[in-house]
C-alpha cells in the first residue's frame, strides 16, 4: 500500500468518519427532531472503518492486513444499514442518504479490490 498520506482509502474513510460525526452532532443538537440512538450507532461503525484501515496500514503480516480490511468492510456494511434506517425513518433526506451511500459504495469497492489484489498476490 502507499504511504498513508497518499492513500485514497485512508483519506476516504477518514472523510466519511468526519461526515458521520458531523451528522451525529446535527441530529443530536441542531435538528428539530433530536435523534441519539441510530446516529450513535452510525458514529461507532462509520468511524471504525477508518480506524481498522489505519490498523491495516500498520499490519505486521498479510494475514493481519487482510483481517483488519475485513473488519473495515463489515463496519462499512453496518454503516450502510444505519444510514438506510435514518433515511427510512425520516431523519435524513434523500440527498443526504444518496451522498452517504455513494461514499460508502466507493469505500467498500476500494476495500474489496485491495483485499482481492492482496489475496491474489499472496496466493
Amino acid at each position: 500500500m502507499k504511504a498513508p498520506e497518499d492513500n485514497i482509502i485512508v483519506q476516504k474513510s477518514f472523510d466519511f468518519a468526519v461526515r458521520c460525526v458531523n451528522l451525529y452532532k446535527h441530529l443530536c443538537y441542531k435538528s428539530n427532531h433530536k435523534e441519539y440512538v441510530i446516529s450513535k450507532q452510525l458514529v461507532r461503525s462509520g468511524t471504525s472503518i477508518g480506524a481498522n484501515i489505519e490498523e491495516a496500514v500498520g499490519a505486521q503480516s498479510t494475514a493481519d492486513f487482510l483481517a483488519k480490511l475485513s473488519i473495515a468492510y463489515k463496519e462499512a456494511r453496518e454503516s450502510r444499514y444505519w444510514i438506510k434506517l435514518l433515511y427510512h425513518t425520516g431523519y435524513i433526506n434523500e440527498a443526504e442518504y444518496n451522498s452517504l451511500i455513494n461514499d460508502l459504495e466507493d469505500i467498500t469497492n476500494i476495500i474489496a479490490k485491495i483485499k482481492l489484489t492482496t489475496e491474489k498476490n499472496n496466493a
